[in-house]
This record gives structure tokens, sequence and C-alpha cells, in this order.
């Protein structure tokens, strides 16, 4: 494992990863919770998140990144400032929840960085059921874009990966909460 990687392990542990009885978005119980955003609006945070994301993304032909705010919001301007400074400039595009009701009346922000055609990865905090990324992936599809894969700082692995390969999406994952917790060591 990449000292990032541990770097980054060490501040979620730290700032976004608890254990008591919760309720996710999903509605399920869940023994713990995981609020990424607390991390990825931390100044080194938000800087492990996207540089592992960018690195992440060697492996893939894409012409920029997006997911559905607000989870998304950090994870995505985390990339995009560390593609420019390594040269590889990946432009990004937030999901609303609803579209915007007036002017262009989008679901999509930041657009204008796209032409119809272009491939792109979606972004996410959190993996546990997949239903938030499918509704985010009709949207793109919608605005006529190319998804070619899912990256999540966190999958739960309570069947989202599989939700998503069902609906044509590969997940992949900075950490499992095994991964996650191991790391964190």
């Amino acid at each position: 494992m990449t000292e990032l990687k541990q770097k980054l392990a060490r501040l979620l542990l730290k700032l976004s990863y608890k254990e008591g009885d919760f309720t996710l978005t999903s509605g399920k119980k869940s023994d713990y919770y995981f609020d990424c955003k607390q991390t990825a609006l931390h100044a080194e945070g938000g800087y492990l998140i996207g540089r592992l994301f960018f690195e992440m993304l060697k492996g893939y032909d894409v012409d920029g990144v997006g997911g559905m705010t607000l989870g998304a919001d950090p994870l995505i301007t985390g990339v995009t400032v560390v593609s420019h400074l390594e040269g590889r400039p990946l432009p990004g595009f937030i999901i609303r929840k609803k579209s915007k009701g007036h002017g262009t009346d989008q679901y999509l922000e930041g657009l204008a960085n796209f032409r119809e055609g272009d491939r792109v990865v979606l972004l996410e905090d959190v993996c546990t059921t997949g239903g938030t990324l499918i509704t985010a992936a009709q949207r793109v599809r919608d605005a006529g874009l190319e998804i070619v894969g899912v990256l999540a700082v966190l999958d739960r692995e309570e069947g989202g990966r599989e939700k998503l390969k069902a609906a044509g999406l590969e997940l992949d994952s900075i950490f499992t909460r095994q991964e996650l917790l191991a790391a964190g060591q």
C-alpha cells in the first residue's frame, strides 16, 4: 500500500469514520457511518483523495470526471486541480439532485467543458447500494456523455458493486471497509 493511501486511511478514520447505530441514506441500518466530506474538505485529505483518484484514472481513457452533489463536489475539485498540476487537465461536472428549474433547466453543471460523446468517470464518496449512482448515471447519459467507470473512496461491500455492474457500470474504490480499517493500523 502506498504511503499516500496510508495517510488517507488515517485521516479518514480520524475525521470520517464513526461507529455506533446509524440509518443510512438508503434506509439501511449500520453499525458505522462514513462521512467522507469531513476528510474531502480537509486540506490534506482533499489533496490525497484527488491524487489517489488521479492515479486510478491513469487506467482509463477519459475526458473528465463528475458526480452527484454534494458528496462528490470536493472529490471532483481535487481531481481537476491535481490533473491540471500534472499536465493532464480533466474538467469536471456536478450533477444536481433536481433540475435547475430555470435558465437551461439542466441537471449537470460544467457541461461547457465537454462535448457530446466525451468519456467520463463518475466519482462517489461512499457506495452502499448503488442507487444514487444509477440515478446519476442516467442523467449523465441523458446529457450525451459516456460513462467508462465509477470510482469511490469507500465501497461498503453491501451490494452496490453488483447493482452497478447489472446497470453496466464498473466500480473501483480506494478502500473497502476492511481495507480502510487495516490500512489505518
